[in-house]
């Protein structure tokens, strides 16, 4: 069962100081964020500890435990094979990376804390959120990610009500400290991705099985915009120009041809909602010896996974079951 995507949705806001509680918008939290807006009932801004903070939507139908299994659920990964039946997180690791973590036992202990951790689903929001986070963040913008469309067992039991966003500063969460025995999903508020909206912890044994797609999609480009952007760049020089005058031992050499791709980038992030548009200009960079076609295509079809989401749903729909 498919929920209403929105990306440009309403959020609700808590303060911590008052208990007030007040339905915004994205641009609003972006200002407050800028300690340009301040809580509607105290006045407290973003640097004060007890501040406004997103919260749960008490309408928001994943609530309702009745319904969580029958809910389609999200995750992007750059696993081809998501969540991997034989996971092994000490695989890649050479000789020499294992004798600066201690030697087998200890890459041992480590695989197995890693092992440990909780699965990460959420809305179809969270989930391209999360990857243009990842490209951004985490050097994955050369690779290639995969959406996963998540079905959950009937059986799953749900924790109680939700909690907040557990994980810790490398985003991880322990599955046992948040799914005690008889549990087998708990429900938090993301704070990162789609922000206000309802995730899930859960371990593999929640999982049905999912459906799998290559994103972005490779043929789902603006063709007008795509040949507009390759004109302009084919036009615009490759060639580095160096820095000039004093300051310029300290700048970069610019490259011509990605300051204009950049500015076409930067036209259709002014189309997202404003908690994408840093996520997405990275996402869609232009890096010296790119190709000028292949980089527009590529730039119009990430953007499309937001403008256009019930394109990606179809392909999805076609995907095959595949039981985990």
């Amino acid at each position: 069962m498919e929920r209403p995507l929105d990306f440009w949705r309403d959020r609700r806001m808590l303060c911590g100081g008052c208990g007030h509680c007040c339905v915004v918008d994205l641009d609003w939290i972006d200002r407050w964020e800028q300690a340009k807006e301040t809580s509607p009932g105290c006045g407290l801004t973003c640097e004060h500890e007890d501040a406004p903070r997103v919260t749960v939507d008490a309408g928001d139908p994943a609530l309702n435990d009745d319904l969580v299994a029958q809910f389609f659920w999200y995750h992007t990964s750059t696993q081809p094979d998501w969540p991997s039946r034989d996971f092994d997180p000490a695989a890649d690791l050479t000789p020499g990376i294992r004798r600066m973590m201690g030697g087998d036992e200890r890459v041992t202990a480590w695989a197995a804390r890693q092992r440990a951790k909780a699965l990460h689903v959420g809305t179809y929001e969270a989930a391209v959120h999360n990857m243009l986070r990842r490209m951004r963040d985490q050097a994955d913008r050369g690779n290639q990610f995969y959406l996963y469309r998540v079905h959950l067992k009937p059986s799953v039991t749900e924790r109680e009500g939700w909690i907040v966003d557990p994980s810790n500063w490398l985003g991880d969460v322990v599955l046992a400290e948040v799914c005690p025995p008889g549990i087998d999903v708990a429900r938090y508020l993301n704070y990162h991705e789609d922000p206000g909206g309802l995730s899930l912890a859960l371990g593999r044994d929640a999982i049905q099985g999912v459906q799998q797609i290559a994103v972005p999609l490779p043929d789902a480009w603006d063709t007008d915009w795509v040949s507009d952007a390759v004109a302009a760049l084919e036009g615009a020089s490759d060639e580095l120009i160096p820095a000039t005058g004093k300051p310029g031992r300290f700048l970069r050499p610019s490259f011509p041809r990605a300051g204009r791709a950049g500015e076409f980038g930067a036209e259709l992030a002014d189309l997202l909602p404003v908690n994408l548009h840093d996520q997405f200009a990275s996402a869609a960079a232009f890096a010296e010896g790119d190709d000028p076609a292949r980089w527009a295509r590529r730039a119009s079809s990430l953007f499309d996974l937001v403008k256009n989401p019930g394109e990606v749903l179809a392909e999805l729909d076609k995907a095959q079951h595949r039981p985990v």
